[in-house]
């Protein structure tokens, strides 16, 4: 007869049974694309008018045609800028309404009200989004038409038509979208850290301010670091906004054209190839980005 499984075999057996549905679901829908697009990224295989070229090996070519061009340096500019005009002001207001909602000493009344109202962007779809800023932004919309009627502009504004304010519009739009997500986030950073902390720095007499900037910042880093990160790779990943509110073109000039919509042009004219090759170079892209961030607090760390 076998030997008896004991009871913590028996528990840890149970464990990896229910592994086993993550486990399929990662290699059928994350694996196996993410090797096949590796292997395409080795060929040429694309389509010309109503022929299909390929798939042929061609090695590193279609890496070479990427970092050969200006658009890869180009897009990946336009995709940082948008990013950072979102983030920036994200993270400052929730840093304020974080700190605000966790401070007792305030007394706020509606907390509940508007914690919901900051968060409810965050539920809306960004297509809906971005067709209600097209809509509210266009030469005939109500922001033209408001700013007309109280003497600001004597002529429709073109928001459209100019680098600045397309991007503008879509940092804008992520903001909105995300501010409240990451308010909750930093919220449950906050009311981890010891209220014991805050009690001792006000009888030693620090301000407020100084218990903001000495205490409450440094113990959020992990909680910060995680939204930057995640952050980040939303960021690179941008496109549904930009892509419904330019109609695709990123126009003016590519001026807001991101890396995921030039990816989404390569697999809507079918060339499978270059599509490949510039998914794993977004891969290498956010992965040095993100190794970036961490060396940067681990050293940070190393250093306190």
């Amino acid at each position: 007869m076998g030997k008896k499984l004991s009871h913590n075999q028996r528990v840890n057996r149970w464990g990896y049974i229910f592994l086993i549905p993550f486990l399929l679901v990662f290699i059928i829908f994350q694996l196996i694309p993410l090797a096949s697009t590796i292997y395409n990224s080795f060929f040429e295989n694309y389509m010309s008018g109503l022929n299909h070229i390929g798939p042929k090996f061609i090695g590193f070519a279609n890496f070479q045609k990427l970092l050969s061009g200006h658009e890869l340096l180009q897009y990946t500019g336009n995709t940082m800028i948008m990013w950072v005009l979102g983030f920036v002001p994200q993270i400052i207001v929730s840093l304020l309404l974080a700190a605000w909602f966790t401070d007792p000493s305030l007394r706020l009344k509606g907390q509940r009200f508007f914690k919901t109202v900051i968060y409810l962007p965050n539920l809306i779809m960004a297509a809906a989004f971005a067709m209600l800023f097209f809509t509210l932004f266009a030469d005939t919309g109500p922001i033209n038409s408001i700013l007309q009627s109280i003497g600001i502009i004597s002529k429709p504004y073109q928001f459209m038509s100019h680098a600045g304010s397309v991007r503008g519009l879509v940092a804008l739009m992520n903001f909105l979208m995300w501010f409240g997500n990451t308010t909750i986030l930093l919220m449950a950073g906050m009311m981890g850290i010891d209220t014991s902390l805050f009690e001792a720095a006000e009888v030693d007499g620090a301000t407020a301010n100084q218990i903001f900037w000495k205490i409450t910042l440094p113990l959020l880093k992990p909680i910060f670091i995680y939204v930057l990160i995640t952050s980040l790779i939303g960021g690179l990943q941008m496109f549904d906004v930009p892509q419904i509110l330019t109609n695709g073109t990123g126009d003016p000039v590519r001026s807001s054209m991101t890396l995921i919509m030039w990816l989404n042009k390569h697999l809507y004219s079918r060339n499978y190839g270059m599509a490949g090759a510039l998914s794993v170079l977004l891969l290498i892209i956010t992965g040095i980005l993100s190794l970036i961030v961490f060396k940067a607090t681990a050293s940070n760390e190393v250093d306190e």
